[in-house]
């Protein structure tokens, strides 16, 4: 890879430095396109730099602590070189974009391959992934340093299945996690892993007993987890159920356990995953060693140098028995039955495989020809009629939610207009999956349209058919094997704003929503479709729909949802429908800016408000989305936030500035 070498190579901060990985790209040497994985705290995205392909990590950076994050976990990344942990290329160290570059590992996760693909490794497959990914952790815990995350979804699969130990956002060196004590611990207002604790860090089924009893980390906390993961390696079941595929570790625990019974049963039962048997040729010392590695008592638990020997001397002695030909697992569970490689998306991870099916789905029936989109040309092309000139910026936080649930998309030029634009939030509740299907189905819709007469009649199709197909998708899910919540409903709200030329045409379903600002004052482009509103309180009735006022509000159902439209929660049709309403607005010079946000953002920031955030920020779209979702997490947000700001006319330097 040919990328030069800055000097100095360094951070904006100048504390942290490398030889060989270069801290600030040119923007010319790198490119972003699809996401593959998000979590809590990051976005994972496919990407090119110098044109190789690469995966592009992005954190979600909502306060300076998060800031303070990136630069420690880049000081460490910098130190580490091992072939058992992910490699960094590069990262981009300066603001307004920090990222991080790896080497692009095309196969899945663990987990992944785990529980999408089901693949039952070889008692040979198994020993090598353990013993390389003990190699990795012996190699961080000899240079003082504690993971803290060691979970099958952290550790990457290249083509070979070797294993490669990543994601040390919560990495410490045991030297630094020294000065923490159970006197000083805290919430810190953003959840990691499970807990809103700032120092009980992790993922809860992973989580070692002393953690959970407020304890330090140390490197037996890594022993810990690491036991889990090899015994879920063995078995292929989700700790603590007899599951074969589960995506959400929140998910498995309500189905068994509250957070608060897990620990108590880990704590102080002595509770562990059921561990793998000998019947499936998996020799007695291995099962020892994760027993081992698992007891209650940290100093009990062997440490990493003695864990990788003994591994050792139990694959040599797998040699002889032909380890290679042992699978660890019976090998018919697909018996006389194809396998559907997009079926195998939908089972583990949410934040890819809905979004991904939601747009391969929608493409697979429709080739783009005349949009539908595009209005009379010859009337805009007079002089008289007005040109807005576009810019644009989003941002979006978990807030203080424990996932992240919302997603967004940005699209100008649909299908080759320079005029037409297209901007969408997706507000998810009861999973993520329905607003991971419509980011990508939306926009797929607006543009494969060929026979639609006025862009918001494309808007309304656009909704419902993805609504349609999102449902028909989940149906077929629940009915096959790999679901194990039947009675799953996940839904999203909706607001998608479509400007083309001087016409903004705004569709919404639910309580996100969207504002003009013409003149310095707000023109309110949507409205909520909400239980409480008397008007849909009774649609919802006249659908079929039963309404009850539970806590402090009206809500529809017996999932109580307050929201009254939205694509899926399909135990909710035909009362709780994705037909959007639509304004239309005609843009003139005196309209400032769009701004569209979900629910997290109204709910503590009115619409005046946002336009006085605007008007004393500094003037570029993307930081005024950034200032708008961090003030709304100040203010106490509780939910997701995602925010699209939309410039409207060009904006002068002194405006830009001052």
């Amino acid at each position: 890879m040919g990328i030069e070498i800055p000097e100095p190579n360094t951070c904006v901060r100048g504390c942290c430095t490398s030889p060989s990985i270069p801290l600030h790209l040119p923007p010319s040497s790198y490119a972003i396109s699809s996401p593959i994985a998000r979590g809590a705290e990051s976005v994972v995205y496919e990407g090119t730099l110098d044109g190789v392909r690469v995966a592009v990590k992005k954190p979600i950076l909502s306060t300076s602590e998060d800031i303070n994050k990136f630069h420690k976990e880049l000081q460490l990344l910098c130190k580490l070189d091992h072939p058992g942990i992910a490699t960094l290329i590069a990262a981009h160290a300066k603001p307004p974009n920090y990222m991080f570059f790896f080497k692009l590992y095309e196969s899945l996760n663990l987990a992944q391959k785990l529980h999408v693909e089901e693949w039952i490794p070889t008692l040979n497959d198994a020993l090598m992934i353990a013993i390389q990914l003990a190699k990795a952790l012996q190699y961080l815990h000899n240079l003082g340093i504690v993971h803290r995350d060691v979970k099958p979804a952290n550790i990457l699969l290249d083509k070979n299945l070797c294993p490669h130990l990543t994601d040390f956002g919560l990495a410490e060196y045991k030297n630094d996690l020294k000065g923490v004590s159970t006197a000083n611990w805290k919430s810190s207002g953003k959840p990691t892993g499970g807990f809103h604790k700032k120092n009980m860090v992790g993922t809860l089924i992973y989580m070692a007993p002393e953690i959970l009893r407020k304890e330090l980390h140390t490197e037996k906390s890594d022993v810990y987890s690491f036991g889990i993961t090899v015994n879920e390696l063995l078995t292929g079941v989700v700790p603590y159920t007899d599951l074969r595929t589960e995506a959400q570790a929140h998910t498995v625990l309500e189905m068994n356990y509250t957070e608060q019974q897990l620990t108590a049963a880990v704590v102080s039962d002595g509770l562990r995953p059921v561990i793998a048997t000998e019947d499936s040729g998996i020799p007695t010392r291995l099962l020892s060693m994760i027993q081992k590695c698992w007891d209650s008592n940290p100093n009990n638990r062997p440490a990493f140098d003695d864990i990788v020997k003994e591994l050792g001397l139990i694959k040599e002695s797998g040699k002889l028995e032909k380890a290679e030909d042992i699978h660890i697992r019976p090998c018919n569970l697909h018996v006389d039955q194809p396998v559907d490689k997009t079926d195998h998306l939908l089972a583990y991870q949410e934040s890819f495989s809905w979004s991904t099916l939601g747009e391969l789905l929608v493409r697979s029936g429709s080739t783009a020809k005349d949009s539908g989109l595009i209005t009379k040309r010859e009337s805009y092309d007079e002089p008289s009629v007005y040109h807005p000139i576009l810019s644009w910026g989003s941002y979006a936080t978990c807030g203080r939610r424990e996932t992240m649930e919302d997603t967004h998309f940005i699209l100008p030029h649909i299908c080759g207009e320079k005029d037409v634009y297209a901007f969408g939030i997706f507000d998810g509740h009861r999973g993520a999956a329905a607003a991971e299907f419509s980011f990508r189905a939306v926009p797929a819709v607006l543009q494969t349209l060929s026979f639609m007469g006025s862009p918001a009649k494309a808007l309304a199709e656009a909704f419902i058919s993805t609504d349609a197909a999102f449902r028909k998708e989940l149906d077929s899910y629940r009915k096959s094997r790999r679901c194990i919540q039947k009675d799953w409903h996940p839904g999203c709200t909706a607001i998608t704003s479509l400007i083309v030329r001087n016409k903004l045409f705004v569709a919404n379903i639910g309580d996100c929503r969207a504002i003009l600002c013409r003149a310095g004052s707000p023109i309110v482009l949507s409205k909520d479709h909400v239980a409480s509103c008397l008007q849909e309180r009774e649609r919802v009735i006249c659908q079929g729909g039963h309404v009850h006022w539970q806590v402090d509000t009206w809500r529809v159902g017996l999932p109580a949802l307050q929201v009254t439209r939205s694509i899926g929660d399909d135990d909710l049709k035909p009362a709780v429908t994705a037909e959007p309403e639509i304004t239309q607005n005609t843009l003139c010079a005196e309209d400032e800016f769009l701004v569209m946000a979900s629910d997290g953002l109204w709910d503590v920031i009115s619409s005046m408000e946002v336009i006085n955030i605007i008007k004393d920020t500094v003037k570029e779209p993307g930081m005024c989305s950034k200032r708008l979702a961090t003030e709304a997490v100040e203010r106490g947000s509780k939910d997701n936030i995602t925010v699209i700001v939309v410039f409207l006319r060009p904006v002068s330097t002194a405006e830009r500035i001052y």
